[in-house]
């Protein structure tokens, strides 16, 4: 995690765990000292992702969507590379929420004067390390179990926006019913994201591939691009082709 020291990282993935630390029970399982512990803790509060309660703290961050950051993750950082390398300097790009999403923001380093709206909290933290970006967060009701901003103020302030590039996730795409997520505001704001952009970028893991979600985004022919790893099917590969879609196997 960009910003985050690897004694820091740590720390998060104890808190995430569920199970209760203190700080002494922390400084005993890190081998360094109590001090040492309440300044990380500081350090991580600051950057927002920790909630300091005495003697001890929580992870700010949904367990659902700590546990989804951590699944694949090989597969999510390729596929966050290649997306980004559609990303030049002086862009405005789209951003919706997801694990995969969240990380395409990490392989800007180095971008120019790039503009980023988003819906996506995930996003912040490399936000906050890269001067290059500008960000834009929408405003609307968050969504801990998704790290998201979305209901109806979010889907009206989009609309103010055009972009070239929307990149954006799904929970579950099929050649039958298309994309597909859990939670229905979430729908509303990839499907107005995706409406607001010349070119439509889908970033996905294999894993998804098959499942069928709650809520129906959109039919996979309003995809213009997807970009995946070479868990999907080649069967798959083919019939997305045979509608329109590219699809790109990131490496």
């Amino acid at each position: 995690m960009v910003g985050v020291t690897q004694r820091e990282e740590r720390i998060l993935e104890l808190l995430r765990s569920g199970e209760p630390y203190s700080v002494v029970r922390l400084s005993e399982e890190l081998g360094v000292s109590s001090v040492t512990i309440r300044n990380d803790l500081k350090n991580l509060d600051a950057k927002g992702l920790v909630v300091r309660t005495r003697g001890t703290a929580i992870a700010a961050d949904c367990p659902q969507m700590a546990q989804r950051q951590s699944s694949r993750m090989a597969e999510k950082e390729m596929i966050a590379r290649t997306a980004a390398s559609f990303v030049k300097d002086n862009d405005t790009v789209m951003i919706t929420n997801g694990s995969t999403c969240s990380l395409i923001a990490r392989y800007l380093f180095g971008r120019k004067d790039v503009k980023v709206v988003t819906n996506s909290t995930l996003l912040l933290p490399y936000a906050r390390a890269n001067t290059g970006l500008t960000v834009t967060l929408i405003g609307g009701e968050f969504r801990p179990q998704a790290e998201a901003i979305v209901g109806p103020a979010a889907v009206a302030q989009i609309e103010d926006y055009h972009v070239p590039v929307t990149f954006f996730g799904t929970d579950g795409i099929t050649i039958e019913h298309g994309l597909t997520t859990a939670l229905i505001e979430n729908a509303d704001v990839v499907r107005r994201m995706c409406a607001q952009a010349t070119k439509r970028i889908l970033v996905v893991d294999s894993s998804k591939f098959g499942r069928r979600g709650f809520v129906r985004i959109m039919p996979i022919t309003d995809i213009d691009t997807i970009i995946t790893d070479a868990g999907v099917p080649p069967e798959a590969v083919e019939k997305l082709q045979d509608l329109g879609v590219e699809v790109i196997v990131a490496k």
